[in-house]
Parts: C-alpha cells; structure tokens; sequence
C-alpha cells in the first residue's frame, strides 16, 4: 500500500502546558484510541510497545508496535514512529506523526500530521477501506482530545 498521509488542528481551551501534559501521558492517550492496548512504557518521553489489535474486513490484525519518540521541544512538540508487523496476516504497519502545540488567545491550537503505511495481506483489502479505517481512529483520538481537554 502507498503511503498515505493525514493532517488535522483542534482548538482546545486548556493552556498550553495542560495540553502538553494531557498529551504527554502515554496512557492516557493510548485509551482514547480503542484499537490502541498494552502499552509499556520503556523510556518515558523515549521508548514505549503497544498492540495494535482491529477487526478490517475479514482479517483481525493484531501487531505489536515498537514505537520510538524521534523529536521532542518540551511543551511544544514531539514526534514518534511506530512500526510492527502482525505475523497472523503477514502485514506490516508503520506510522509516524507530529504534534504541534501553539498558544492562542483562549488555549492552544493542536496540529497532528504525519503517514502511515500498511502492507501485505491487509493491504489487499485496497486503499479505501484502509483510509477510512485510519479515518475513524483519527475521528476517535480527536473526540477524545476535545472531550478532555476543553474543545
């Protein structure tokens, strides 16, 4: 499957360094995304693993994810990719993405952009049903952040 890029900004009402926090709770972000489990923290801020576990047309995808923070301005932005493969259905995930958080006159303006790419045997589910999947894991994240941080 090509790689497949994304990009969305909320406007939250809690301060910058309430959203950095928020944000920066690995567990806490990880239950706002019901595909996302078992997540471990290796390095705080550095190094985690996660599941990665979703029902996508006739396959269940299970991949455990390395996932490594590559860029970090503390309080502003940080950058991760993750990668795994699930050996079940011969299929490899990578993504990586981007957080952005600037101040505005009533909270902070939060820009998330980044790419994935899914291979093997789910990619032959073809690109729609992969896009509209990765989608609703977005519209989910985004719901979430807005419910807990002030949208």
């Amino acid at each position: 499957m090509p790689r497949e890029t994304f990009e969305r900004r909320l406007a939250v009402a809690a301060t910058p360094d309430e959203t950095w926090t928020t944000v920066t709770d690995v567990d806490r972000v990880a239950s706002w995304v019901s595909v996302v489990g078992a997540v471990e923290t290796l390095e705080p801020l550095a190094r985690y693993t996660a599941v990665l576990a979703d029902r996508l047309g006739p396959f269940s995808l299970k991949a455990d994810l390395e996932v490594a923070v590559t860029d970090i301005d503390a309080g502003r932005s940080i950058s991760f990719r993750a990668e795994g493969e699930d050996r079940q259905v011969s299929s490899r995930i990578q993504i990586a993405a981007s957080m952005e958080l600037t101040p505005t006159g009533q909270g902070t303006d939060v820009a998330v952009s980044g790419f994935y790419e899914i291979g093997g045997r789910v990619a032959a589910l073809g690109s729609s049903t992969v896009r509209s999947k990765a989608s609703k894991i977005l519209d989910e994240f985004f719901s979430a952040a807005e419910r807990e941080l002030g949208g």
